[in-house]
């Protein structure tokens, strides 16, 4: 079975197209206006063999934080929609993943009970535009649109590029991983029999 969707989201601030397919191949088309977060978004489909094309203009002269936190709305979207209903899914995910100096564990329910814990090193955050403070902004409006129980922590690291690519590579694992069929699972993996 494929798992994709497609959805798009347009505010004063942002216009975000997003298809995705959960079960491809890691192919990926990703447009911003800021690279380095297309540098993550990359990572992020090809560590978790997600097909995912993402299109966002936003005005990131004002700063970085809208059109970060609405690709993140719009992504938790693409998920929840690609899901379904989630029977026969996995459910829950883990990866610990290096990145040079870094290393980020993520844990991952598809519970469709938001809730996001970021545990990153003290000191690292140096900032509003700072890319580990946007990371939180983007995965709890990741969590929250994709009905998901995210635990982000990042045990040790120094370079902040380092630290938030072991996240975005982990969490791209993490989603792999719980977005799985498992043929042992007819339903949905609950002893309440929804989610």
């Amino acid at each position: 079975m494929e798992h994709s969707s497609e959805v798009e989201r347009e505010t004063k601030e942002t216009k975000i197209s997003i298809k995705l397919n959960l079960h491809g191949s890691g192919k990926y088309e990703i447009s911003t206006g800021i690279p380095f977060f297309d540098h993550m978004l990359t990572l992020f489909a090809v560590h978790g063999f997600f097909d995912l094309s993402i299109d966002a203009r936003g005005d990131i002269d004002v700063d970085f934080h809208h059109t970060v936190e609405d690709v993140g709305l719009v992504l938790g979207d693409a998920f929840d929609k690609a899901l379904g209903d989630r029977k026969g899914i996995k459910r829950f995910g883990h990866a610990v993943t290096p990145m040079d100096d870094a290393l980020a564990s993520v844990t991952v329910d598809l519970s469709k009970r938001p809730f996001l814990v970021y545990n990153i090193p003290p000191n690292t955050d140096i900032g509003v535009n700072a890319f580990t403070a946007l990371t939180k902004e983007f995965l709890r409006a990741f969590a929250n649109r994709g009905g998901m129980n995210l635990h982000v922590n990042v045990l040790y690291g120094e370079n902040e590029h380092h630290i938030i690519e072991s996240v975005f590579k982990a969490a791209a694992r993490a989603l792999d991983q719980a977005t799985s069929f498992d043929g042992r699972i007819k339903d949905i993996r609950s002893s309440k029999g929804v989610l």
